[in-house]
């Protein structure tokens, strides 16, 4: 059998397991947030999603009703043998996956509201970033329409540093979280083209919750935004409590002169992702 048809059910596993299964850190993450939560109704809410989580990794049952867009976030070395055969398998994956997981059809044209499944233009999504080397490692996210109604383009005024971006993705956060399933994730991305401070924001959520970025500087202000979130009050499923968010991760472009574009993006409590490595030889390997 060639390689690829044996990776390529492997991607059909590794969306399979985002899809019913979450990772041990954001299990993790939300048994901390049950752990310091002192309101009933809020510890309520928590218990129901850590319960919610077990019942559907013991049944093999998707997590939530809305499977999400399919995203993937390909990071790909320029030498490796498999990069003709990879977005082709992405999309037979999905096409599979719908079948046997399953996945909830999403893809919808704009202009006629015909559903497609969830494989056609411009799905899945694919994001694309090219390294040196030979192995390609694919991470799968489950994207729900709740959480991306909830993205954000700001403009900050240029002067204001990095305070005045704090203080505006703050404020977005707060209007817009209760409506994305809270505790949620929040990517930020700083600085660049409108459309690369998006695309920053979107990779930020690829991180484990446990991550911060190398930079001091960077990891201190997702600290600093990530405490003034959690003061919000907002709590789980938008009812209150101490825990409006898990984690804030964050990543910058250099900007021009008059221009401060910051992209926020968020996801909900159900943070759905999986990883796959594929080596040079086209074997495939499971990342936790």
């Amino acid at each position: 059998m060639p390689a690829e048809a044996l990776w390529s059910d492997v991607l059909v596993e590794t969306i399979r397991r985002a899809s019913v299964s979450l990772s041990s850190d954001v299990v993790a993450g939300l048994q901390r947030a049950l752990e310091s939560e002192t309101t009933e109704l809020a510890r309520l809410q928590l218990e129901t999603m850590l319960e919610n989580a077990r019942v559907a990794r013991e049944n093999g049952l998707p997590i939530c009703q809305d499977t999400g867009t399919p995203v993937f976030f390909v990071r790909a070395g320029t030498e490796s043998p498999w990069l003709a055969d990879l977005e082709p398998a992405l999309r037979d994956a999905v096409r599979r996956a719908t079948d046997s997981i399953p996945l909830r059809p999403s893809a919808i044209d704009p202009f006629t509201n015909r559903n497609v499944g969830n494989v056609g233009r411009g799905v899945p999504v694919i994001d694309w970033d090219l390294v040196p080397g030979s192995e390609i490692a694919i991470t799968y996210v489950a994207k729900g329409g709740g959480s991306e109604n909830a993205s954000g383009l700001l403009f900050v005024q240029p002067g204001g540093g990095s305070t005045a971006v704090l203080r505006a993705v703050l404020a977005h956060v707060v209007r817009v979280a209760p409506r994305a399933c809270p505790p949620v994730v929040v990517g930020v991305g700083i600085g660049g083209t409108a459309d690369l401070a998006l695309r920053l924001a979107k990779r930020a959520l690829v991180q484990r919750l446990d991550e911060h970025h190398p930079d001091p500087s960077i990891a201190a202000f997702e600290s600093e935004l990530l405490a003034a979130i959690n003061r919000s009050g907002i709590g789980p499923a938008g009812l209150g409590g101490a825990t409006t968010a898990l984690a804030v991760h964050a990543d910058f472009a250099y900007r021009h002169p008059a221009s401060l574009p910051v992209g926020v993006a968020l996801q909900c409590w159900a943070d759905r992702r999986a990883t796959v490595r594929i080596l040079e030889s086209g074997i495939a390997e499971a990342v936790e």
